[in-house]
């Protein structure tokens, strides 16, 4: 019976403390004064309570301008964004950190964190890529700035990670080309990719649509045009066979290039 009693009352008395925490809240935000709502904003920003945090610095912050607790302020605002995902805002507000105080202990990590926040903003890559350049831009100068940073092994491999995606994106626009038989932009497409991107994951397959780009248009071009397109298709395989390495696309490749030298001699 007294356990019973004990399991109902316990329930009672949680919730009458939730209130309760509530209520000193609410009164923190309407009456509190300045000191008193950055002490509990801290506390619960440090508590994990970002939601909280949040409405609290939102109202301060402004106050705390040209002050000398400013600095602390600002962080903490930016990195309960961070901690919220709103990448936005939080990218904004450290990089407006870090230009106020360059000196700070915390200027290295509200730089990582801008600059990975343009990283989680980053789309698949089939959308524009705004955030994607601009990531790099911010990992490289943070690369740049901070040599020997903790943050220096993630920032690089969220910029490879970025990279690849922006490869990826012009890559599948000149596959794009090629399957929609547009061949000339496919061909301009894929040399141009391979001149921007030439350590790029997707070069094979760029060599060998390139050169595939290049057979097919010669062989169905009028006949002056026929040679002169052949032999520029057989210096294309020339380029792919340097970094073949998929035994598919070899072996196609190879059935190309034979066809090609066919047609040559035939003409010659």
């Amino acid at each position: 019976m007294f356990l019973y009693h004990i399991k109902k009352i316990v329930p009672i008395v949680v919730v009458a403390l939730m209130l309760n925490s509530c209520s000193e809240f609410q009164q923190v935000l309407k009456k509190g004064d300045l000191a008193t709502k950055l002490s509990t904003a801290e506390k619960l920003y440090k508590e994990g309570e970002y939601k909280k945090a949040l409405r609290v610095f939102d109202l301060i912050t402004p106050a705390y301008r040209g002050k000398p607790q400013a600095e602390r302020v600002l962080f903490y605002e930016a990195d309960t964004y961070y901690n919220l995902r709103d990448y936005y805002i939080a990218s904004y507000k450290m990089e407006r950190f870090v230009a106020a105080f360059p000196k700070s202990d915390k200027a290295e990590e509200a730089s990582f964190k801008a600059a990975r926040s343009l990283y989680e903003l980053s789309p698949r890559y089939s959308l524009d890529q705004k955030e994607t350049l601009d990531g790099i831009d911010k990992l490289q100068n943070f690369i740049n700035d901070y040599p020997e940073s903790e943050y220096l092994e993630q920032a690089n491999t969220y910029a490879s990670e970025l990279q690849t995606k922006l490869e990826k994106k012009y890559y599948s626009i000149a596959k794009q080309q090629h399957h929609m038989e547009l061949y000339k932009s496919a061909i301009k497409s894929f040399t141009n990719y391979l001149l921007a991107y030439p350590g790029s994951a997707f070069i094979e397959k760029a060599l060998f649509y390139r050169l595939d780009s290049a057979y097919t248009l010669a062989i169905n071009s009028y006949e002056d045009l026929v040679s002169e397109r052949l032999k520029e298709a057989k210096e294309y395989y020339e380029a792919y066979e340097t970094h073949s390495k998929d035994e598919d696309l070899k072996k196609k490749a190879q059935k190309i290039f034979e066809d090609i030298t066919k047609r040559l001699q035939a003409i010659n």
